[in-house]
Formats: C-alpha cells, structure tokens, sequence
C-alpha cells in the first residue's frame, strides 16, 4: 500500500490530475491529497501505514482508577461491580458507574461477559419498618470437622436490618441447642417481638403425629410473648433473607475454608464472620448500607424466661427474675425421660415397626419376633436377645421421647454399639437379588452370593471392606466414595473394630472361566479348559501364585504384578451346570 501512495504521489507531482490519478486507484480525490500532504511533511515514511485508532476517549476512566477496579477485583474474586463501585468510592479512588465497571472487568478478562437475567416480578417483597421486630430463625448444615462430623449451624436475621443475630455451630440441631442459641441471642440483643420459621419439628410441633405437641421453642415464645410466625410448606421464599445468609455464609466461610479442627475453631471462625457481616460488609438490598448501622438492640421491662428443666441455662449477664417464684421452676419433671430409654415391642407381618412415630424396616420374615428398642435424640437401636440387628439415626426429640416415657418405656443401659477404635466408617446395607447394593447413589457389586442378606460395608483409607452378617470379611474393594463424603452416607457411624487384614501368603478363590482363566490382582492366569467351571484356590506368595483345583496342585505361576488384592471370595460356590 506505501508503494501504490508513492508511486500516486509521484503521478501528482509529474503533472496528471488528481482526479485521473484517483480514479486509477480507486480511491478518493481526498486521500490522495493527504497523500500529498503526508509526503510533503514527512518525505517517503508518511506514506506508511498508520493505526486507524482514535486518539482520544473522552468518556474512558483515568488510567489508576481502572487499575484500582482491577486490583481490587483480583484481591477478591467474589466481588461483583456494585460492590467495586462501593469500594471503590469508600478508598478513595474516585466515583465510577456500575456498567463502567462491568467494561473494565470484561476489557480484562476479569470476568465472562453474558446477557444480564431478568428478574422475576412473581415475589412481593416485604420488610419490618423498624429493627427487632421480626427475627427470622432456621438451620443451616454445611460445616464439617477433621474428623469427617457433619455440624449444623443455627443462624438468626433482623429483618428489618437484616444484622445477623445468631451464628451458633451446633453438633446436632435438636431442641435444646436450637433453642439455647435463641435463648443466648435474646440474653443479648434483646426479646424481638415476632419470629419466622419454617415447619421444622425443632421449632414447630403442629405436624408431629399421632397428634400435634408443643415443642421447647414453641414453649420459649409463649412465655416471653413473643408471637411465631409460620411459613406455608415448600415455600422457602417467604424466609428469603435468611436464604440469602446462608449463601453468603457458605460461600464467603465454609467454601473458603476446609474442615475445621474442632467445634471451637468452627464457632470461632463464624463469630469472625458475622462480625464482619454486620459490620463491614455492605448490603445490597440496604442500598450498600452496613447491617450495624440500622439495627438496635431493646431493653425489656420484663424477664427473661428459660425453661431450666430441659437443661437450657440462662445467657450470661440475663437479669435474675425480679419475682419471688421463679420463671420456670427447678423441680424435675417425672415425665421428662432419661438420656435414653428402651421399649420392647412386637414386629408386625409387615415387618415395618413403627416406634415413636419414626418408622423401622426389619422385613416381614421377622414378623412376630419381640426386638429391644433402645433409642435416645442421636441413634436408634434395634436389639433381639442381646444382638444388634440394625442402627439408624434417631428421628426422636425431646416431645417424642417423653411420650414415649409416659407409654412405659424404661430408663437405657449404655450404648450397645461398640466403640470404634479407628477413623474408618461403615454403613449396613442388604444386598440384592444381582448382588448389588447401593451405596452414594451408586450399585456397587459385591457378589450375587451375597444375594438377600445384611452386609456392613467399612470403609477405611482408600480400601472397602464388605463384612458378612456373621462378622466374617467376605471381600475387599477399593472404595468409590471419597473419605470427605463418608460421613454422609446413609447410616453412616464410627467403624468399630473390624476383622484383621490377612497376614502372610493370602489365599484367595476363582471361578475358572469357559475359556479357562481366571484374574487375581490384574494377572491373567491360564489354568486350563479342563477346569472350566470349577472354584480354583489361588495362594498369592511374594513371587508366585499357588494354584490347587479339587484338593490337588495344579501348579505354580510365576507372579508378575504388585497389585493388592481386593477379592477373596469365587463370584460361585458351584459350577456352573452345562447346557
């Protein structure tokens, strides 16, 4: 192109009309004139190309405040362009829009840009004029110990403020820790007037059956005057705001941070972040005002009650009752059950025993046997003459377990599940007519020999054992689920102590297949097509397999793999009859 404005200028210069020579290359009378003019003020090189961008943007931020917007948006990954602008304007770099923002996150491959979501208009939104007005309550189960424990966190919102007012980790969210979080909360900031939850059992009683009961939370409120509020079943945006805490929470701390040592550190860590919630973290929908500075705490003139016979104690810094007779009397209640409790009761033909309202499955081959239930708020035992046929989480709280007292249940013994002595975890399953079982949403195999019999699956580092109902180890497996998630399982408890690892030579059983081979540790092994069908024994030494079929040796393979073995049992215990 320099070459075609040289040799055009030139044309110019020789005394051919600009016009001519524009028409001969196709291009306008006026470039070629600032042709001439480039080359009259700059010789040959102004006939270069040059860049076609322009050389002003009036509207383009200053050069430090887009690198303030980038810096800040590296720093912290999870903030969006209304929280840049806000940050932005609050350290001082200068005042910037929402949409400028955007455009500089996507000019720096900072963010993907998309088309924006429309919001749906099907919500009316609400909100309390003034603070402790409402408090909205629920549970939230996100957290986790080292040691694979699944920790519930009992969390609490001003509405009006939206201050968070309860952050507590809870090991189990059941009645007395729920509610001495709410007890804790009032002995601070105050006693609020309403309180919104869902329908759970921990804070409502309206749906146990056979017939509805007042819980312990439902009892707290009544005598503090403070007026419950319900939302309508499966409708979750009615308590919205504490919805929203509980994203924030998850992804602002538990996402962030792994499992928590212990459930100090965990309670630690939450009191660290709902200090900053309330305090340094701007609000959206408060038009990026801080929670802190629209909440007040109240003084009541009245006391505050604790019912102190369900083991909940006063916060600290709570006011005595000003009355001679105390808010709720000490006496223990001859209702009120133990720790835990034993019933005895009768399996029905169907097989489906039903205790306290919570449903057990023993099968219909065990209707008419008399079983020991032995259940407290945590786990529930199923017993007969002293042998523990299943273990399942309790479904029983303080209500049901003190109707279960007045029915005649009997104060409990100790637990009758062992202590486990290591870190592993195990789960009871039945295997199906294909020998399959479930486990994590899975089918795993562990043999169709198994076929209609209760196998407990322990799962211990990175290998699986799958134990018989006679406590003799059927086979090993590695296991599918990873060790985080274990804990979460169906039926999930602490191993306790399984049976050994095999010491020295292991020895292990085949079916020989039709072709004659069979498969230990990933080694192929011929053995013959005379032996097809038939259960051959494998003794795996340090160099060798041993091989014996029908009590004699049939000889010795030279070992060419390290891999463990994870199989010890013959998928059959007979031949396979010939067509």
């Amino acid at each position: 192109m320099s070459e075609q404005r040289y040799r055009a200028v030139l044309e110019v210069l020789a005394g051919v009309p600009v016009t001519e020579v524009a028409g001969r290359y196709e291009v306008s009378r006026q470039s070629v004139h600032a042709w001439l003019a480039r080359y009259r003020d700059e010789g040959p090189p102004g006939l270069a190309d040059r860049s076609h961008k322009v050389h002003a943007h009036p509207w383009q931020i200053p050069a430090h405040l887009e690198a303030a917007v980038c810096e800040l948006r590296r720093a912290h990954p999870k903030w969006g362009p209304k929280r840049l602008v806000f940050e932005t304007g609050r350290r001082g770099h200068g005042t910037v829009t929402r949409s400028t923002v955007y455009r500089v996150l996507v000019r720096n491959q900072l963010i993907e840009p998309r088309a924006r979501r429309r919001r749906r208009q099907d919500y009316a939104r609400w909100e309390r004029p003034v603070p402790m007005q409402l408090w909205q309550l629920d549970v939230t189960a996100s957290a986790f110990l080292a040691d694979g424990r699944e920790v519930k966190i009992v969390t609490g919102v001003d509405d009006h403020s939206r201050y968070c007012v309860i952050a507590t980790a809870v090991l189990r969210a059941t009645a007395r820790p729920v509610c001495q979080a709410f007890i804790d909360a009032m002995g601070i900031y105050g006693v609020p007037e309403e309180v919104l939850t869902d329908n759970g059992t921990v804070f409502t009683g309206r749906f146990i059956r056979p017939r509805p009961a007042e819980v312990l939370f439902e009892r707290i409120c009544r005598e503090n005057g403070i007026t419950r509020r319900l939302t309508r079943p499966r409708s979750p945006t009615t308590t919205g705001k504490i919805e929203r805490l509980h994203q924030s929470l998850q992804l602002e701390l538990l996402d962030e941070h792994g499992p928590f040592e212990s459930l100090a550190a965990l309670q630690a860590a939450l009191d660290a972040w709902r200090q900053e919630y309330n305090t340094s973290r701007p609000h959206q929908s408060l038009d990026m005002a801080f929670p802190a500075s629209r909440f007040a705490a109240v003084a009541s003139a009245l006391e505050l009650r604790v019912p102190a016979r369900h083991g909940l104690t006063r916060p600290a810094g709570a006011d005595a009752p000003a009355s001679s007779e105390p808010a709720c009397a000490e006496v223990p209640d001859p209702g009120e059950p133990a720790v835990a409790l034993e019933a005895d009761r009768v399996i029905p033909p169907s097989g489906n025993l039903q205790i306290g309202g919570q449903q057990v499955w023993l099968g219909p081959a065990l209707a008419g046997t008399t079983v020991t239930i032995w259940v407290d708020e945590t786990t529930l035992h199923v017993l007969r003459d002293g042998t523990r046929l299943k273990t399942l989480p309790s479904r029983l709280g303080v209500t049901e377990l003190i109707r279960l007292a007045a029915d005649g249940a009997r104060p409990a013994g100790p637990s009758p599940l062992p202590a486990g002595t290591g870190t592993g975890v195990e789960a009871e399953r039945m295997v199906n007519a294909a020998g399959l079982v479930s486990l994590a949403s899975a089918q795993l195999n562990v043999g169709y020999e198994l076929a209609g019999q209760r196998v407990t699956l322990r799962m211990d580092g990175t290998q699986m054992a799958v134990i018989s109902g006679d406590g003799e180890l059927v086979r090993t497996m590695p296991c599918p689920v990873p060790a985080g998630n274990r804990h979460r399982l169906r039926g999930a408890r602490k191993a306790a102590a399984g049976p050994p690892p095999p010491s020295g030579p292991v020895t292990v059983q085949r079916r020989v297949s039709s072709r004659g081979g069979i498969m230990v540790a990933t080694q192929k092994i011929q053995v013959g097509l005379i032996h097809a069908g038939k259960v051959v024994t494998v003794t795996a030494e340090d160099h060798g397999f041993r091989l014996v079929v029908d009590g004699q040796v049939a000889g010795v393979v030279p070992r060419t793999t390290a891999r463990e073995i994870h199989r010890y049992k013959a998928y059959a215990t007979r031949p396979r009859a010939r067509r």
